[in-house]
């Protein structure tokens, strides 16, 4: 659907184009009339007919294109949208170190010119030329595109003994955090932010904010209250915590799904994408995306707990194989009792015997360490 500034647009453009049209039927029926002349023997024929021959050759050539415009600006706006879509999807990183590439390989090329030249053949030379400079062009492009990550190492490395030489300290350049749906309704990040270990800009897509509203205003109660949470705990980060926090507009196709323009943000400004979702964390290592994990972070934090060591706990129910009971620490390790099942509800002493460290998280095997301590 074409809106009123963009008609004005589209006329203009088809008269401009059926002026064009016109010029080019002026310049056949010029060559119309210098082929009958050149066949006839004659300089010139009669200025009326010149001026019938033209003015015909002239409009008619303003009608063509006039008529076939509509469908030449259409198939141009079809290609235009399809080069934008494609150039959304193409990592902003890549395109900087493609247009590096190209511009080198166009250089050595260029120089190589001097010696293209001493053929003495003009067309070989010639086709040589082509040869040279879309061969060159294209491994220009596709060397710098594969080696982005060594190249932009590279220019870390200069950009940081450069800072280094002028304060005489090193200085780094924070990435920026992308926080996805999942870890703000979770909540924990506002305690992380707050004890300093995570380094700003927080950045919330808009699309982020958006599905954070749908599920505040869902008519499921787990959900709304969910979806209120996260927007509760990103008013807490703004206004209690010194970090800067910013909500950034980025346009993606609609048949993208969250994770994925999560991951297409991440790559656009070179940032860290903070999750718990363990499945983003897998496609995000795929794509070369780094991701932050709070339940890894949790895990790592939790105490090391090692066969042979002991410790009390209160079994709270029966574990899935027979005679087994199910506890937890503080931090919701969970603890299968072998033979617990029997000290449901009592507060035991117990003894590791192993442990199982999982993606998930980490599971402790024990088997209680004396019955007749049990409470």
């Amino acid at each position: 659907m074409i809106n009123g500034g963009d008609k004005v647009v589209f006329k203009i453009v088809r008269v401009v184009m059926s002026l064009i049209g016109a010029l080019i039927g002026y310049g056949i029926g010029y060559l119309i009339l210098s082929i009958l002349t050149y066949f006839n023997h004659i300089q010139s024929f009669n200025f009326a007919i010149d001026v019938v021959i033209l003015a015909t050759c002239s409009i008619l050539g303003g009608i063509i294109v006039f008529i076939i415009s509509y469908r030449i600006i259409k198939t141009l706006q079809q290609f235009t949208d399809w080069v934008e879509k494609r150039l959304q999807e193409i990592p902003t990183q890549d395109i900087f170190f493609g247009v590096i590439g190209l511009t080198v390989a166009l250089i050595i090329a260029s120089l190589l010119m001097n010696l293209v030249r001493l053929i003495p053949v003009s067309i070989v030379s010639t086709l040589v030329s082509i040869f040279l400079y879309l061969v060159l062009g294209y491994f220009g492009i596709n060397i710098a595109v594969r080696r982005r990550d060594e190249l932009a190492g590279l220019f870390k490395r200069t950009s940081f003994t450069k800072d280094k030489s002028k304060s005489g300290r090193s200085e780094s350049t924070v990435q920026p955090k992308i926080l996805d749906t999942s870890v703000i309704i979770d909540g924990r990040i506002f305690d992380i932010c707050k004890t300093g270990f995570v380094e700003g800009p927080l950045i919330i897509p808009s699309f982020v904010l958006e599905e954070l509203r749908h599920i505040a205003d869902s008519s499921d109660t787990l959900k709304r209250n969910r979806g209120r949470r996260g927007l509760d705990i990103l008013n807490k980060i703004q206004k209690e915590l010194d970090i800067e926090v910013q909500i950034l507009e980025k346009n993606f196709p609609d048949s993208m799904d969250v994770d994925t323009r999560l991951l297409k943000l991440g790559e656009f400004v070179n940032g860290k994408v903070i999750t718990n979702d363990y499945n983003l964390n897998k496609v995000a290592e795929f794509r070369g995306v780094e991701v932050l994990n709070i339940n890894e972070l949790a895990n790592a934090v939790k105490p090391v707990v090692l066969p042979g060591e002991e410790m009390v706990v209160q079994v709270i129910r029966d574990g899935k194989e027979s005679g087994q009971g199910v506890a937890y620490l503080d931090d919701g390790t969970m603890i299968v009792v072998d033979g617990g099942k029997k000290h449901v509800g009592k507060t035991i002493d117990v003894l590791v015997t192993s442990v199982l460290q999982t993606a998930a998280g980490r599971m402790i095997f024990a088997k209680p360490k004396s019955i007749d301590k049990a409470v």
